[in-house]
């Protein structure tokens, strides 16, 4: 019995093991959603498009039933990443694209200044978020990477790298505006933003190479009024959509109408709290729970949030849960409420009746998540960073 309980902490504390687990899932369930057909991969396929309508100079937000279901939402820049994977054959190209996500997203945990075993249970612990969105062929795999290494590289005074991060991100998905949740941690601000505005006129224009400026400009028109109709379309009752806060408190009541603004009036200034607290910036553990408040807050303070999109969130949860000196009783079972509630309760572990009629009904999936990210608010404004957390 004590060497298979010897062999099992090997295994599991081997970050080299889950890491290449992760890479495996990555290819197998490309592969799998391949050979079943396109319905099967959707996500693929409107991706794709985002690359092929842009060189047609075709509208990228408009639907295209004969091609793919659903509708783009990611900025014109977006080609130019899915390019490489879309010039491939369906099959390869799929398999290609999860695992180059999964590889910034394994390099991003990777970077975090926790020692091995803490990478390999932290990747254990994401595995069934990282399944779920791999599932779909989800982006929020290599942006929740992206994300962390922006702040990684701000930590390492690496301003160049952190902003182009930062603005890829933006330019994808809008997402990556909450990376200048780090700026105050900047010691070059003046490089950071010279980098950044240059990085961002090189991604504005590297979409005309191939389509035109005329095209582009015209994207990014197209792309707001897409973001603003998508918000409107978010707040139904009932859909699979805004698995947030704010979706919480709607399906609850019952009140679409319900505005985010009420939420972000008072989210945003619980947010912003910590920053007061100029004395703890100097402190590492200080500003990665900064990070995992920022990963929360995207996730839980938008409508957009779907079930796989909550890699981010759970990276978060998974911060915050490596930076606790003691792990209490009480703070484990946090952990394995975010497990079961967040993570598990859209898999087949919970009956379809108790997740179509509550779980989705009432956006279940935010509320432990939620919890969390109060927690992490309250440590932010009351503990002392010093001497917290020896890396």
């Amino acid at each position: 019995m004590k060497n298979v309980k010897d062999f099992l902490l090997r295994f599991t504390g081997n970050y080299k093991i889950i890491f290449t687990i992760y890479v495996i899932v990555a290819a197998g369930t490309a592969l799998i959603n391949y050979l079943s057909g396109p319905q099967s991969y959707n996500n693929y396929l409107l991706y794709k498009y985002v690359f092929v309508h842009t060189l047609e100079q075709k509208n990228l937000f408009l639907q295209y039933p004969d091609i793919f279901f659903d509708s783009n939402h990611y900025g014109v820049f977006f080609s130019a990443l899915i390019a490489p994977f879309a010039i491939l054959q369906d099959g390869v190209g799929m398999i290609v694209w999860n695992i180059a996500n999964t590889i910034i997203f394994l390099f991003a945990l990777y970077k975090l200044p926790f020692s091995d075993k803490k990478k390999s249970f932290f990747a254990w612990l994401c595995l069934q978020e990282f399944i779920t969105a791999s599932l779909y062929y989800q982006f929020n795999v290599a942006l929740t990477g992206l994300l962390v290494l922006s702040a990684i590289y701000i930590y390492e005074k690496k301003e160049v790298k952190s902003v182009t991060a930062i603005v890829i991100l933006f330019f994808v998905k809008i997402y990556g505006v909450v990376g200048l949740t780090q700026f105050p941690f900047i010691k070059n601000k003046l490089k950071f933003v010279i980098s950044g505005l240059v990085v961002a006129g090189i991604c504005f224009v590297i979409p005309m190479i191939y389509s035109s400026p005329v095209f582009v400009f015209q994207s990014y028109y197209d792309w707001f009024h897409s973001l603003v109709d998508k918000n409107t379309e978010n707040q139904i009752l009932g859909n699979r959509q805004d698995i947030s806060l704010m979706g919480v408190f709607r399906r609850i009541s019952g009140d679409a109408s319900i505005s985010n603004l009420a939420f972000l009036a008072f989210g945003m200034p619980l947010f912003a709290a910590p920053y007061i607290r100029i004395r703890q910036y100097q402190y590492y553990s200080f500003r990665l729970m900064i990070l995992a408040s920022s990963l929360l807050f995207l996730v839980l303070f938008s409508s957009s949030s779907e079930s796989p999109t909550y890699i981010i969130a759970v990276t978060g949860v998974m911060i915050w849960f490596f930076l606790q000196k003691e792990r209490t009783p009480f703070l484990i079972g946090l952990l394995v409420f975010v497990i079961i509630f967040t993570c598990f309760s859209t898999s087949d572990l919970f009956p379809k009746f108790i997740k179509k009629n509550y779980i989705i009904k009432y956006s279940l999936k935010a509320v432990p998540c939620i919890i969390i990210w109060f927690k992490v608010i309250y440590e932010l404004l009351t503990r002392d960073f010093k001497n917290d957390y020896n890396f």
